[in-house]
């Protein structure tokens, strides 16, 4: 598995912030927040898009759900309103049933992977250093189109070092975020959920000041990034993500403070990407979109003009 995190993923991942229009009508009497014609913009669409078939095969992971079997519904009813009939539930409740035969061949055989949301930590606790994570891993990494995609906690759940919980009212004072060990899908990134509409980001600068070499990624509700080559986040949805860079901190006593303490960090940066927009973790740099990654073609040397004959 170590030679595998120094290749570059030729898979794809899809981290959503939860909230995520899976094709319901709003009611006429409400107020359409974060409504999102999702025939024409969907998450899920732009999911089934990344696969590259029409129908593909999806595994929906509910494990970090306390309602597995309501949640595994929702998915496959929203799934079908895209035409996409071969959606399967892997109900695995117990690390036990992260083993069975049963899960480890549909996991082959899938072309999407879905993690509900729910509790992050469940995620790991049922997966970590399994046969089950160890055959993710290496599908994400050799597999062009292999989609693993997550909501809320199955976004969070995706990096190297995941953000477990965390008190909002009390961020920036050491300890109000905590942090354990993730599935290691993503070993340069933090990933938050719920960002925007729930005022995380305290906790994400928390977790950066924390891991300055790590970027922090904050998805509003119904948007998300598509990650692909491990690097590149393209905005995906309706709403805002926040990228938290900790490189270049000079004054930071994240580490020194004493549990209550509050959190001192000097030039943090943030940068704040809407739908299109794109961000490179490796040269943290900030894109408008896809094209404006395309490297300049090198203008032709104009041709020598010849000497005039005396």
């Amino acid at each position: 598995m170590l030679a595998l995190k120094n290749q570059k993923p030729l898979g794809k991942l899809i981290a959503i912030g939860g909230n995520e229009d899976k094709g319901t009508y709003p009611n006429p009497r409400t107020k359409k927040k974060y409504y999102l014609n999702f025939f024409e913009l969907g998450i899920l669409k732009r999911i089934v898009t990344e696969s590259g078939k029409d129908d593909p095969r999806i595994e929906v992971i509910t494990t970090a759900s306390m309602i597995p079997e309501e949640v595994g519904k929702i998915y496959v009813s929203s799934f079908a309103m895209l035409n996409c009939l071969n959606v399967g539930i892997l109900d695995i409740r117990t690390p036990e049933d992260a083993r069975k035969p049963e899960y480890l061949e549909r996991l082959l055989a899938a072309d999407v992977v879905m993690m509900s949301g729910g509790n992050q930590a469940r995620l790991r606790e049922m997966f970590g250093e399994s046969e089950f994570l160890d055959r993710l891993t290496t599908r994400y990494y050799q597999e062009p189109n292999f989609v693993i995609a997550g909501t809320s906690a199955g976004a969070m759940a995706m990096s190297h070092i995941m953000i477990k919980g965390g008190s909002v009212p009390g961020a920036l004072m050491k300890g109000a975020v905590q942090l354990g060990l993730g599935l290691r899908l993503l070993d340069t990134a933090v990933i938050d959920s719920h960002f925007v509409k729930r005022g995380r980001f305290g906790r994400l600068i928390e977790a950066v000041a924390l891991h300055p070499k790590l970027i922090g990624i904050g998805l509003g509700e119904d948007t998300g990034v598509l990650i692909t080559e491990g690097n590149l986040v393209e905005t995906i949805g309706s709403n805002l993500v926040v990228i938290m860079d900790g490189h270049d901190l000079e004054h930071n006593n994240a580490a020194a403070a004493k549990k209550g303490a509050a959190i001192s960090v000097e030039n943090m940066r943030m940068h704040v990407l809407i739908k299109g927009n794109v961000y490179n973790i490796k040269e943290r740099k900030f894109y408008v979109n896809k094209d404006a990654l395309a490297p300049v073609a090198a203008e032709p040397s104009p041709r020598p003009q010849p000497t005039p004959a005396s």
